[in-house]
C-alpha cells in the first residue's frame, strides 16, 4: 500500500485527520494541561504553561522533598518527563522506567540491549499516546513499549549507527502517529524526519532535511555532492499544531561544522524551523535561522505558537543565543532579542583561533521557550559559554565525529533565564544563574516559573519580576524536564537531576527522578556509590562500555572532540596508573567524578580501555 494511501487509511479509522480545515473542531481536546503533563513540552504547541496554581511564591518555602528514585548508573540524563494516569515515564541511553508518580516507586524498567554498537549514549526523552512508550536509541532505532509492564511491542531501524545515525530526539505521538527523525550531523549523516504507525511502527512517510536532485533547496548546496552528507539531524522536540495539521521541526547543523569552504551555500534546511504537512510530509514552509553557519549554531528546541488577538506567531531559540519569533501568516521576522552573551557571530574560524560566543555546547539547547499567558511572558533558557574554534582540514570517517577543525572551550560557564513580552519582544527582566540553564522551563498560574541550573539547582523566580524566590540544591545538575501535576488535589513538580554530558560541568550526579510538594518532609541527599572496595583486575570490555556511556559526551567516540584533551595520544602520554590518578583527581575543566559517581573498578577499567587505544 503506497504510504499516502496508508495515511489516507488512518484517516478515514479516525487516527489521522486529513480535513484540515475541519480539524479545530474535529480533533480531540488535548488532556487536562494541569492534572497531567502528556507531552514533551505538556502542550502540542509546545507552550509549557501549566494552570496548576498550588504552589506560589507566598508559600514556595514550604516545598519539600517527597521522593526520588535513581534509575541509571553515571550517564547523560537530558530527558524529559511524561506524567500519564498517575505515573512519570522517563528514559537514558538504555533505561526506560515508569515511576508512581506520588510514592516514586518503581513499576517497571525496560533495558535496552543495543544491535549495534551505540553512536551516543544521550536520548531527550520518550512520548506516551494509547497505552504505548516511544522512544529513540543510541543505534538508531524506534521502539515501542507497553505502558503498563514496560514489554516490547516493536522496534523499527531508522537510521545506521555505522555512518554515525542514532536517534536522539524526543518522539512526538498524536493520533496514532509517531513522529521523530534521524540525529547525526556531527558525523556527516543526511538528516531526515519520519512518520510511523503508532500501532505496528510501520514507516508512513519520512522527509529529508537536505534537498538534493530536484527537491527544494538543493541548488543551496553549490557543490551537489556535500549534500550527501550535509548534516542536518534532528535531535530535540517537535510541537503541532493540530488545528492546521502542521508539524514544527527545529533542524541542526551543516557538516562540517567550522569548514564552511568546503560546502559553499545557504544549506538548507540546516538551522531552520522546517514546517511540515503531518499526513504526508510534504514541505509547507521554513525559515534558517543562520545560513552558512560556521559555529555549530543547530536549532533543537521544539518551536512555540502562540496568538495574540488575531496575530499567530511562532517563536523559537536557537544555539546561535537568539529568542527569535515570526509571524506565522506572512512568515517573517517580528523580533530578535539576545539571550546570552554573542561575540564573533558569522566569523569564519581561523587556523590561529576564533573566540566566539555561545560556542558549541552554549545558546538555547534542547529545552527552549516557555510562554507564561497571564504576563505574556517569553522565558528562555540559555547557555553562557564561549569557545575558541580552529580551522583545520575535513576528514569523513564516520561515525566518528569530523568538524572540519577543533575546539576548545573556555573553563567556565554560566547560564541565563530571560523574560520578553511576547508581542513586542521588550525585555522585562533577566536572572543570572552561576551555571548553564538547560533544564525546562515552566511557568504556571501560581506566578512562579521552575527550572533548574547545572550546579545542581531547582530554581524557583517570580514569573512577573524575574526575582529568586527560591533556590533548592538536589545534589545532580539538571539538563531534562522540569514538570509539573496534580493527584488527589495536591500540586507536585518533579523533575530529572543527575546527568553527565558535554554540558555538565556542574553538580554531575546519578541520574534520578525527583518529587517534591508543598509540606513533604523527604530524607533528601543525593544518589552516591557504596562504600569504595579495591579494585580488582582491570577489565577494558567494561571499560569500553563505560567510556561510551559517561565520556564519550563530552571527549567524542574518537576521543579526540576536545582539541586540548585528545584522548588518542593518551597513551603516549601517560601509563596506566597516571591515568588512574588523574581521573581521581582531574584538573582542568573536567569533572571529578569519583568517588562519588565513579568507583575504583570504574575507573581501573576505563583507565585499561583508554590504555589500549580508544575506538579499539
Amino acid at each position: 500500500m503506497a504510504v499516502v494511501d496508508k495515511v489516507r487509511r488512518l484517516g478515514r479509522l479516525g487516527l489521522l485527520s486529513l480535513s484540515f480545515p475541519l480539524l479545530a473542531a474535529a480533533a480531540p481536546a488535548e488532556p487536562s494541561l494541569g492534572l497531567q503533563w502528556p507531552n514533551y513540552n505538556n502542550q502540542l504547541s509546545g507552550v509549557r504553561y501549566s494552570t496548576l496554581k498550588e504552589i506560589t511564591p507566598a508559600n514556595a518555602a514550604r516545598l519539600g522533598e517527597v521522593c526520588r528514585l535513581q534509575i541509571d548508573g553515571p550517564t547523560a540524563f537530558t530527558a524529559g518527563l511524561i506524567v500519564v494516569d498517575g505515573t512519570i515515564y522517563t528514559n537514558t541511553a538504555r533505561e526506560t522506567v515508569a515511576i508512581d508518580a506520588v510514592t516514586c516507586r518503581l513499576k517497571w524498567k525496560h533495558t535496552y540491549a543495543p544491535d549495534e554498537e551505540e553512536v551516543v549514549a544521550s536520548t531527550r526523552g520518550p512520548a506516551v499516546l494509547d497505552g504505548r512508550v516511544f522512544r529513540g536509541t543510541g543505534d538508531g532505532r524506534l521502539i515501542a513499549l507497553d505502558a503498563a509492564t514496560g514489554k516490547l511491542l516493536w522496534k523499527n531501524v531508522l537510521g545506521n549507527p555505522r555512518i554515525g545515525e542514532f536517534v536522539a530526539s524526543a518522539p512526538l505521538a498524536w493520533q496514532g502517529v509517531v513522529f521523530t527523525g534521524v540525529s547525526g550531523s556531527d558525523r556527516g549523516i543526511r538528516g531526515r524526519m519520519m512518520a510511523f504507525d503508532a500501532a505496528t511502527g510501520k514507516e508512513l512517510w519520512r522527509f529529508y532535511t537536505i534537498p538534493m536532485g530536484k527537491e527544494t533547496g538543493a541548488e543551496t548546496w553549490q557543490r551537489p555532492e556535500t549534500a550527501k552528507t550535509g548534516g542536518g539531524g534532528v535531535w530535540g522536540a517537535y510541537s503541532l499544531d493540530p488545528a492546521t495539521g502542521e508539524i514544527f521541526v527545529p533542524v541542526g547543523n551543516p557538516w562540517p561544522d567550522i569548514d564552511i569552504g568546503y560546502r559553499p551555500g545557504k544549506n538548507l534546511f540546516t538551522n531552520s524551523v522546517v514546517v511540515l504537512d503531518a499526513a504526508t510530509g510534504k514541505l509547507k514552509w521554513w525559515y534558517q535561522a543562520t545560513p552558512d553557519d560556521p559555529h555549530d549554531l543547530d536549532l533543537a528546541a521544539a518551536p512555540i505558537f502562540y496568538r495574540h488577538k488575531t496575530k499567530d506567531y511562532l517563536a523559537f531559540g536557537g544555539k546561535d543565543g537568539f529568542l527569535q519569533v515570526l509571524d506565522r501568516d506572512t512568515r517573517k521576522l517580528v523580533f530578535k532579542v539576545p539571550v546570552t552573551t554573542i561575540k564573533n557571530p558569522g566569523v569564519r574560524p581561523t587556523k590561529e583561533g576564533t573566540h566566539v560566543c555561545p560556542g558549541f555546547a552554549g545558546g538555547v539547547e534542547w529545552n527552549g521557550p516557555a510562554l507564561d499567558f497571564p504576563n505574556k511572558l517569553l522565558i528562555t533558557p540559555a547557555v553562557d559559554w564561549c569557545f575558541t574554534l580552529y580551522a583545520g582540514p575535513t576528514v569523513y570517517d564516520p561515525p566518528e565525529v569530523g568538524y572540519g577543525g577543533t575546539l576548545k572551550p573556555d573553563d567556565s560557564g554560566s547560564g541565563w533565564v530571560t523574560a520578553v513580552d511576547s508581542e513586542s519582544g521588550e525585555v522585562k527582566w533577566r536572572y543570572h544563574a552561576e551555571k548553564p540553564v538547560i533544564a525546562g522551563v515552566t511557568p504556571t498560574a501560581g506566578g512562579l516559573t521552575f527550572t533548574g541550573d547545572l550546579a545542581g539547582n531547582l530554581l524557583l523566580l517570580d514569573t512577573k519580576t524575574g526575582a529568586l524566590v527560591r533556590k533548592i540544591p538536589t545534589g545532580g545538575s539538571l539538563a531534562g524536564g522540569v514538570v509539573t501535576y496534580e493527584i488527589g488535589g495536591r500540586q507536585y513538580v518533579a523533575f530529572a537531576t543527575g546527568n553527565v554530558s558535554r554540558n555538565a560541568f556542574g553538580a554531575l550526579g546519578l541520574p534520578s527522578v525527583m518529587v517534591m510538594a508543598l509540606d513533604a518532609k523527604g530524607a533528601g541527599g543525593a544518589a552516591r556509590n557504596t562504600p569504595q572496595a579495591p579494585a580488582g583486575t582491570p577489565d577494558a570490555g567494561r571499560g569500553k562500555a563505560l567510556y561510551t556511556q559517561v565520556c564519550a559526551n563530552c571527549h567524542g567516540p574518537d576521543g579526540d572532540m576536545l582539541s586540548d584533551h585528545r584522548l588518542s595520544t593518551l597513551p603516549a602520554r601517560r601509563d596506566f596508573a597516571a591515568t588512574v590518578a588523574f581521573i581521581k583527581a582531574p584538573t582542568g575543566t573536567m569533572p571529578k567524578m569519583f568517588p562519588d559517581l565513579l568507583t575504583e573498578q570504574n575507573v581501573a577499567d576505563v583507565s585499561a580501555y583508554l590504555q589500549q587505544g580508544v575506538g579499539k
